[in-house]
C-alpha cells in the first residue's frame, strides 16, 4: 500500500470537526478505497482549550493556519475558516506555493480570488478541489469539471442557498410572516445571527460566479452579478403565487446568450408541478442544460456539518487516488490562463414574463390608468387582477395583480416607474420573475 496522505486542517468549526471525526471513524475503509490511509497530522483553530467532541491527541496544533500551510508535515492543505481574504487568503497561496494540494469550502475566497489561485496550482501542479463551496452535498462541480466534458451548457440555475429556501417554505406551509420564519431559522442554526449574506443574495451569488465560470469558461465576475435578495418577499406575494399555480424560489441563474453571458440572484415564481417547486427546507438544487445531455438536476443536502465534511473528504479522496505526475483536470474546467474575459449580456427578452403587484388607492380610473401604463411600454398582459381583499390591502387600497407575457426588463421598470409617478401607489411595488419551462414559455 502506498504512503499514508498527510491532512492538515486549519478550521474546526462545525465542518472540521466532522470531517476529523468521519476519517477517523473510517480510517480502515478509506485507506482500502483510496489505496492509502489518509491520516490527519496537523490542525489549526483560534482556541486549542476548546472540547469539539474529537481526539487530537498526536496531532500536531498550529495556533496560525499561515504556519500550518508553510510548514506544516502534511500533503493535503485543508481550509474550512471562511472568508475571502484575511487567514484563509493568505494560508491557501502559501500551501499552493509550497507545492501542497488544497481542498477548499470557501465560495468566498473562490469568487474573489479563484482565477490566481488556479493559476498558482496549475503551475505547481498542485490540485485545488472545492466540492464543498457550492451546493454542499451535491457533486456538481465535478460534474461541470469532469463528467460533462464534450458537452456545451447553455444555462444553469438552481437553489443554492438552504437558509432561503427554508424561509420560503415556511412562509408557505405554516403561513407565516418572512420576519417569523428568519427568528425560526436563527433558532435552528440555519441562518446567522446577522444574516443578511443569505437572504440578500450574495451567498448565492458566489457560488453562480463560480459555476458561471465552469459552465462557460469566462474568468469569475462575482461583482457583475444582478442580485435580489428575499427580504421583500411577503405572505400576500406567497398567497398569490399559488392563486396563480406557482411557488416562491431564490434562484442562481446562469446562460449563455448571442451577446454574452447573463448572471441574476433574485426571487422567481416557479410551477407548481415543475420538480425544482418540490424542493422545500434546507435542501439545494441544480440544473445543467446542455446540448449532449439535455437537462441534468441534481439535489441534495446543501448545508450541514456532515453534508460538507462529505463533499470535502469526497476531494481529499480523489486527490489520494491521483498518481503523481498525471495529467490534471484544470481547476476550473478550463486552464486558468486559457479563461475568456467575462462578457455581460445585453438586456433581453425575459421568456418566463413578470408578476407585479401593486397597491393602490381605492378610485376610479387606477386601474385603467395601470393597464395604459404597461401598453405604453410594449407589455403583453397575460391576466390582470384588482381585489380588495381585507387581507390583501387595507379597506381604502386594493390590490393589483399583473402576470405579464415575454418582455424585457428594462420595459417594466419603466412601467413601474411611469406607474409610481401617477401618485396613487401606496407602498413599493413588487416584480418578481416568473420561469416556465420551456415548452410554456
Amino acid at each position: 500500500m502506498a504512503d499514508a496522505l498527510k491532512i492538515g486542517i486549519a478550521g474546526l468549526g462545525t465542518v472540521g470537526a466532522s470531517l476529523v471525526r468521519i476519517i477517523q471513524r473510517k480510517s480502515n475503509e478509506l485507506a482500502v478505497t483510496c489505496g492509502r490511509p489518509i491520516i490527519i497530522t496537523a490542525v489549526s483553530a483560534r482556541d486549542k482549550s476548546r472540547d469539539r467532541g474529537v481526539d487530537l491527541s498526536g496531532v500536531t496544533w498550529f495556533d496560525r493556519p499561515e504556519e500550518l500551510a508553510e510548514k506544516g508535515d502534511i500533503d493535503v492543505f485543508v481550509e474550512l475558516m471562511g472568508g475571502a481574504e484575511g487567514a484563509a487568503n493568505i494560508s491557501v497561496r502559501t500551501a499552493l506555493q509550497r507545492g501542497l494540494h488544497v481542498v477548499t469550502a470557501n465560495k468566498a475566497l473562490l469568487a474573489y480570488h479563484g482565477v490566481e489561485l488556479a493559476t498558482i496550482a496549475e503551475e505547481k501542479g498542485s490540485l485545488l478541489n472545492f466540492e464543498a463551496a457550492v451546493a454542499g452535498g451535491i457533486p456538481v462541480i465535478k460534474a461541470l469539471r469532469e463528467s460533462l466534458t464534450g458537452n456545451a451548457v447553455s444555462r444553469i440555475y438552481g437553489i443554492m442557498n438552504g437558509t432561503c429556501n427554508y424561509i420560503l417554505t415556511k412562509m408557505e406551509k405554516e403561513g407565516l410572516a418572512f420576519a417569523e420564519c428568519l427568528k425560526e431559522a436563527q433558532r435552528l442554526g440555519y441562518a446567522e445571527a446577522d444574516p443578511a449574506f443569505d437572504i440578500e443574495g450574495n451567498d448565492t451569488a458566489h457560488k453562480l460566479a463560480i459555476l458561471t465560470t465552469l459552465a462557460f469558461g469566462n474568468r469569475i465576475a462575482a461583482d457583475d452579478i444582478y442580485l435580489e435578495g428575499i427580504t421583500n418577499i411577503s405572505i400576500e406575494d406567497i398567497h398569490a403565487a399559488a392563486e396563480l399555480g406557482y411557488r416562491i424560489k431564490l434562484l442562481g441563474v446562469a446562460q449563455r446568450t448571442e451577446t454574452g453571458i447573463e448572471q441574476r440572484v433574485h426571487p422567481t415564481m416557479v410551477p407548481v408541478d415543475s420538480v425544482i417547486a418540490q424542493v422545500d427546507g434546507v435542501t439545494n438544487a441544480v440544473a445543467i442544460e446542455s446540448d449532449v445531455l439535455g437537462e441534468l438536476l441534481m439535489v441534495g443536502p446543501g448545508a450541514g456539518g456532515n453534508a460538507t465534511a462529505s463533499s470535502v473528504l469526497g476531494d481529499i479522496a480523489d486527490i489520494a487516488k491521483s498518481q503523481p505526475g498525471a495529467q490534471r483536470v484544470p481547476v476550473l474546467g478550463h486552464p486558468a490562463k486559457a479563461l475568456e474575459p467575462y462578457r455581460k449580456a445585453q438586456m433581453q427578452s425575459h421568456e418566463g414574463g413578470y408578476f407585479i403587484r401593486l397597491t393602490v388607492l381605492d378610485r376610479t380610473g387606477v386601474f385603467a390608468s395601470v393597464a395604459t401604463r404597461m401598453a405604453e411600454n410594449h407589455i403583453s398582459l397575460e391576466s390582470i387582477v384588482q381585489r380588495s381583499k381585507q387581507h390583501l390591502a387595507p379597506s381604502h387600497h386594493q390590490t393589483i395583480i399583473l402576470v405579464t407575457h415575454a418582455t424585457m426588463e428594462e420595459s417594466v421598470r419603466k412601467a413601474v416607474a411611469s406607474i409610481k409617478s401617477e401618485g396613487y401607489l401606496f407602498g413599493e411595488p413588487q416584480v418578481i420573475r416568473i420561469e416556465r419551462p420551456k415548452e410554456e414559455a
